[in-house]
């Protein structure tokens, strides 16, 4: 008995290890050249080694974490030619399928719920980073939902949170004109308008690979 409770559990605990070192990653906690000790992690967040190890394993194939020259597990960094790379790939893949999301008549609820989301960022109490962040990769993968492919949302989910790792918030200005970018975005899906929903997440994408460049070329 005890062993098949291990057995149903185990799985279970993988993922929230994996899920609490992935935030930590994300949110800047963990940042790029941190070694990964499997017995540290384990200690400071109370589990055995095994499922550290296996978070590890993945957080490496999603690519946020390394292994150096040694084998150690590092949290991984992205500079700034790759990040350029990175959104410029984002635009081609999501600017097609913010377009197939507009041409694809599905239920567009899901939409008008994270609208009314991003209008009460503008009109209320300004959101922590991680709520904003949350909203933000539910709405790129709610577009690429929408257009009907499961290798594009996946591709998108993918380069989405390497973009997290070079920006964890760090531009501030970009939070208002983000919210009436995604408003834009959104609006053009909810008319069925596929050439105003690729134009404006173009748009919007380009105002971030702007305001990044910006934000590094200021002096300290």
């Amino acid at each position: 008995m005890a062993d098949m409770m291990n057995t149903s559990t185990t799985p279970t605990l993988g993922k929230s290890v994996f899920q609490r070192i992935r935030a930590m990653i994300l949110d800047g906690t963990l940042t790029p050249g941190t070694r990964l000790q499997e017995k540290t992690f384990a200690d400071r967040l109370g589990v055995s080694r095994t499922p550290v190890r296996e978070a590890i394993g993945q957080l490496v194939s999603e690519g946020l974490v390394t292994r150096s020259g040694g084998g150690t597990p590092v949290v991984n960094s992205v500079t700034l030619s790759e990040i350029m790379e990175i959104l410029h790939v984002r635009r081609l893949l999501e600017c097609e399928a913010t377009r197939q999301a507009a041409l694809s008549g599905k239920p567009l609820d899901e939409l008008i719920i994270l609208r009314n989301q991003v209008v009460g960022f503008l009109d209320g109490p300004r959101p922590d980073p991680e709520t904003h962040a949350a909203l933000d990769q539910r709405l790129h993968l709610a577009l690429a939902r929408m257009a009907g492919s499961s290798l594009l949302t996946s591709l998108i989910e993918g380069l989405k949170t390497k973009t997290r790792i070079y920006d964890q918030g760090s531009i501030p200005d970009r939070f208002e004109p983000g919210c009436h970018e995604h408003i834009a975005i959104i609006d053009a899906v909810i008319a069925r308008d596929p050439e105003a929903a690729s134009e404006a997440m173009r748009i919007h994408l380009t105002n971030v690979r702007e305001a990044i460049i910006s934000h590094i070329s200021k002096p300290f």
